[in-house]
């Protein structure tokens, strides 16, 4: 299963600048940490922008935090720009200013969880530790579980346990396999239409064995019109442009009107300006402006 893996791998895989051998952990890192719930075409350019103007964890971390978010553009969930600069601010204090190469000390990072751990751990230090976002757990549930997708939000202690036993015993081979398999789920066996046709393991799979049985539960995107996601989103792309422009501040009518949508309950906007405040993502001042944090 490696060595079919890893040559449709090598004659198939996309050309990602994040996915090179030359980046550095901390490019590594940013990268996971954006393209989480992101699709990597919209991650891309404004990860190259970030490397260019932050490449090194002391250079996020010097960074004002308005600056941060208004480079965040429209990645959305922009919670993560600010664990990132905390996490910057951390590393940056550590010995040589360099990202952790240990699992342990990954994890104990601001805003890093298992899953971006494992990858950097594999991916930029060749540890033997397997890495399991939504792409993998997808194509190791059909080719063992017959299941169309993986049932749980987070792997289960038996995907675990099967990831592990499918790792390499070298490092270098892990990473190999990792991104390979990753690259597999995003490229053909996909969510909505899997290419069976043209996947190295298709013999091996229980679920298109089975006939590729549905699942009576589907994965669901998550909703955006009308939702406070979308509110925050307007709010934070007025607060953007006030900042880039100069302006800073901005009245309280003008904020409650980004957040106000079309057919909304009459309380979501104060609810979702307020929310945005408490969460650290804007300031408001004495005067009732508001404006990114500093």
């Amino acid at each position: 299963m490696f060595d079919a893996v890893t040559t449709w791998y090598r004659h198939n895989r996309r050309d990602l600048p994040m996915r090179s051998d030359h980046v550095s952990p901390w490019a590594t890192l940013v990268f996971e940490v954006m393209s989480q719930q992101t699709p990597i075409p919209r991650v891309q350019p404004i990860w190259e922008r970030w490397m260019e103007r932050w490449p090194t964890p002391v250079d996020l971390a010097r960074a004002r935090r308005s600056d941060v978010l208004v480079a965040w553009d429209h990645l959305g969930y922009p919670s993560r720009a600010l664990r990132l600069h905390a996490c910057a601010q951390v590393i940056a204090n550590r010995p040589g200013s360099r990202v952790p190469a240990d699992m342990d000390a990954l994890l104990e990072l601001p805003g890093i969880g298992p899953y971006t751990a494992s990858a950097v751990a594999s991916f930029s230090f060749h540890q033997r530790v397997p890495v399991l976002d939504t792409n993998i757990r997808r194509v190791l549930t059909r080719v063992f579980d017959g299941r169309q997708f993986a049932r749980k939000s987070a792997p289960s202690r038996a995907e675990q346990n099967r990831a592990w036993s499918l790792l390499p015993d070298e490092g270098d081979a892990c990473a190999l396999w990792n991104v390979a398999i990753m690259e597999l789920g995003a490229l053909v066996c996909t969510q909505r239409a899997p290419l069976c046709d043209q996947c190295p393991i298709s013999e091996r799979c229980r679920w298109l064995a089975d006939g590729q049985p549905a699942d009576a539960v589907k994965p669901r995107g998550q909703a955006w019109a009308g939702t406070d996601r979308q509110a925050r989103g307007r709010v934070m792309a007025l607060l953007r442009d006030a900042h880039a422009s100069s302006a800073e501040r901005v009245g309280r009518d003008a904020v409650i009107e980004a957040a106000t949508l079309p057919g909304a309950p009459a309380d979501q906007a104060v609810q979702v300006v307020d929310a945005l405040v408490n969460d650290g993502l804007i300031e408001v001042d004495r005067r009732g402006t508001y404006g990114l944090p500093d």
